[in-house]
């Protein structure tokens, strides 16, 4: 099996659940509070390792009890945590979910916090932890110019690189090179391309434009459509899958979906094993409450 680096942020999540997500100006009451480990980085690198993958993951975390809480979870994972750096100066990074327990439903605001002090030289101190693996992936919640140049680095050591677009925030044409797997869903593709996206037709169209810009391979997800998989040589689309339980809490779906990619490609799968694989265990995911703690394992795989 093939090694996996996930470059990207930890924040403590703080979920809140009631029966809908307040609108401007409105109090509501909830039913249940869960403070539990999230970031979108580090979701990612906890699904990979639930499902036996060779984790390393690199990020900036605070001297406090919920940096902690992330290293004692890695620990107990099995992920090489060397390439975690603690800040004496920043407090780990925070999020605030609201959950709406009736449709799954949320809406997040993310404080990175020590994450967000990341930079070039935290990249090049910890070089060696993208350079001995093979399948790098990571998102937009670190700053871009130190998300791109951890990118380039992958690249220039010949890695396989994934990048799961989210927050959407600005890509430079020029970056999208960098990129063998792209991994927006409906929302963020509609941001990077300034126009929406509604029918089959459209998510084609869509795949095609990232394609030109330069990406090897576009994955826009689509809820519980399920995905479509776009390159040079091929392009499908590929069903949801079907689950025995209702959803929950979609938190962290997409977090399940690109770290389950990442462990289908380094089994050298076929991509539409990766992705049936990959839509199995976001769609699991869904089933439970929370981020991290949703993620599913091997084990969970099997029972299903």
């Amino acid at each position: 099996m093939k090694t996996i680096s996930v470059f990207g942020v930890f924040v403590a999540d703080l979920c809140f659940i009631a029966n809908a997500i307040p609108e401007k100006g409105q109090t509501i009451l909830g039913s249940k509070h869960i403070v539990g480990p999230g970031g979108k980085g580090s979701n990612q690198a906890i699904a990979a390792a639930k499902l036996k993958g060779k984790v390393s993951f690199i990020t900036k975390i605070g001297n406090d009890k919920n940096g902690e809480m992330a290293l004692n979870l890695y620990k107990s994972l099995g992920m090489d945590i060397a390439s975690i750096i603690k800040d004496k100066n920043n407090s780990t990074g925070v999020a605030g979910i609201m959950v709406n327990e009736k449709t799954g439903d949320n809406a997040i605001n993310i404080i990175p916090g020590a994450a967000g002090t990341l930079t070039n030289d935290d990249i090049e101190k910890n070089l060696n932890f993208i350079a001995n693996t093979d399948i790098f992936l990571t998102q937009l919640e670190t700053p871009y110019d130190v998300t791109k140049y951890a990118l380039t680095k992958a690249k220039e050591n010949k890695l396989t690189t994934i990048l799961n677009p989210a927050p959407a925030c600005q890509i430079n044409d020029d970056d999208f090179k960098l990129i063998d797997f792209f991994t927006p869903n409906e929302t963020e593709a509609e941001f990077y391309l300034n126009k929406k996206i509604e029918t089959e037709k459209d998510i084609k169209i869509a795949s095609e434009e990232f394609l030109k810009k330069g990406t090897k391979n576009v994955v826009i997800t689509l809820g519980e459509k399920g995905c479509y998989f776009a390159n040079n040589k091929e392009n499908f689309f590929m069903d949801a899958f079907k689950f025995k339980e209702p959803v929950l809490d979609t938190t962290g779906a997409g977090d399940a979906f690109n770290g389950a990619l990442a462990v289908g490609l380094s089994k050298d799968l076929d991509i539409k094993e990766v992705l049936t694989f990959a839509n199995k265990v976001a769609a699991i995911s869904t089933t439970k409450q929370g981020a991290a703690a949703s993620m599913p394992s091997m084990e969970d795989l099997k029972n299903y």
